[in-house]
C-alpha cells in the first residue's frame, strides 16, 4: 500500500519560479538569444520578492542558460531551459575542486610527456580535434565532443599506459567539469585557443611550454560560476 502520508516537500521559491520560467520559455517559443523580462516584471508577474527572482537567475546562470548582461536585461543561451535538480548542483559544486586538482597534476605531466613522445600520427590527431572543434564552435555548438578528442589525443601521445589507465578512471569526472566549463559564456573560443597553444607547444617537442600551457588551461577550466554560487537553504 502506497505511503499517502510521506513527508512533505519542501520548494524554494526561486526553484518555483525557475520552473515557471521553464514553462514560460516552452509555450512562448522563445530560444537563445531572446530577452526575457526583467526582474521587476518577474516578480510582480509570479507575486514573490525580486530576491527570489534574483536567485532564480543566478541558478540559471550559474548552468549556463541565461546571461545577464549590464544594463541590457536577461538573455537566454539555449533553446530551452533544461535545469538541473538542485541536489545535482550542490553535490557538483562539492566534488568540483577535486576534479580539478586531479586534472592539473595528470593532465600537465600528459602535454610535457607528448612534447618528448608524440609521432606525426599523435600531431595528426592532435590536429584533427582541433579541426573538428572549431567546426563545433562554429556551428555555435557546446563543443564537448571536440574538446575531448583534442584531450584525449595529448593522453595518447604521452605514450604512458599506467597515466593513460589513471585518466580514463576519472574520465566520467573529466567529463562533468567539461560540460560545466564549456557551457560558460565565451568559454569555447578560450579554450580553443588554449588548446591551439598545447598543440603548438606539443609540436615543438617543448615540454616546459606544453606542461605551462595545460596548467593555464586547467586554470581558465576552474573559472566556473558554479563554484562561487552559494544556493540559500532558505525561503524568501
Amino acid at each position: 500500500m502506497a505511503d499517502t502520508l510521506r513527508p512533505v516537500g519542501r520548494t524554494r521559491l526561486y526553484e518555483q519560479v525557475i520552473a515557471r520560467l521553464q514553462e514560460h520559455v516552452a509555450q512562448s517559443g522563445l530560444t537563445a538569444g531572446s530577452r526575457l523580462p526583467p526582474e521587476r516584471e518577474l516578480a510582480a508577474r509570479l507575486g514573490v520578492s525580486r530576491a527570489s527572482v534574483a536567485q532564480a537567475i543566478v541558478a540559471l546562470e550559474v548552468q549556463g542558460l541565461v546571461e545577464t548582461r549590464h544594463g541590457g536585461g536577461i538573455y537566454l543561451v539555449r533553446d530551452r531551459l533544461e535545469v538541473d535538480s538542485l541536489p545535482d548542483l550542490v553535490a557538483r559544486k562539492k566534488r568540483l575542486p577535486d576534479v580539478l586538482d586531479a586534472r592539473d597534476a595528470l593532465e600537465t605531466k600528459l602535454a610535457a610527456l607528448a612534447a618528448e613522445r608524440r609521432t606525426e600520427a599523435d600531431l595528426a590527431a592532435i590536429d584533427a580535434a582541433l579541426v573538428f572543434m572549431q567546426g563545433q564552435i562554429d556551428r555555435e555548438e557546446v563543443p564537448i565532443e571536440g574538446d575531448r578528442r583534442f584531450h584525449t589525443a595529448v593522453t595518447a601521445a604521452a605514450h604512458s599506459h599506467l597515466l593513460e589507465e589513471f585518466y580514463g578512471e576519472i574520465r566520467d569526472a573529466i567529463a562533468e567539469s567539461r560540460r560545466e566549463s564549456l557551457r560558460q559564456p565565451d568559454r569555447p573560443r578560450q579554450s580553443y585557443a588554449d588548446h591551439a597553444r598545447i598543440a603548438a607547444a606539443i609540436r615543438a617537442g617543448d615540454a616546459r611550454e606544453a606542461a605551462e600551457a595545460m596548467h593555464g588551461h586547467v586554470d581558465h577550466v576552474s573559472t566556473v560560476r558554479l563554484l562561487s554560487w552559494e544556493p540559500d537553504d532558505e525561503d524568501s
